[in-house]
């Protein structure tokens, strides 16, 4: 299966939330957000890896449509852990600007083929 840039973009991503998580559960007790912020920075490239399975391209539409607002949910979750000193600014930029990265690709590939269906 040929893998598009999004998808190792989107996976490479995972990686680091996962980490990331890994850490602030085990050294800052934090849970919650660990948990929230987990679900939607891995289910970014959950989706595109169900995108490149697409049986059509309203499905494969469909689930790119998915990863990017999880990819909007990830800067939500990121933004809310920068604002109460959960983050490093370090740490922040370089998740943010690999979510907003991919969130670009994703809604440049939502435009295509929705303006190729019509």
């Amino acid at each position: 299966m040929k893998e598009s840039v999004a998808y190792k973009k989107a996976f490479q991503l995972a990686i680091k939330i996962v980490n990331f998580c890994r850490w602030l559960r085990d050294e800052k007790k934090e849970y919650e957000l660990a948990k929230q912020l987990l679900k939607s920075g891995t289910s970014i490239g959950a989706n595109m890896a169900e995108a490149n399975g697409a049986i059509s391209k309203a499905d494969f539409s469909n689930k790119v449509s998915i990863a990017y607002k999880e990819t909007l949910e990830t800067k939500f979750w990121l933004e809310l852990l920068a604002e109460v000193d959960l983050i490093s600014e370090s740490i922040f930029k370089e998740l943010f600007l690999d979510a907003d990265e991919i969130a670009k690709i994703l809604f440049s590939i939502i435009k295509t083929t929705r303006i190729n269906k019509q």
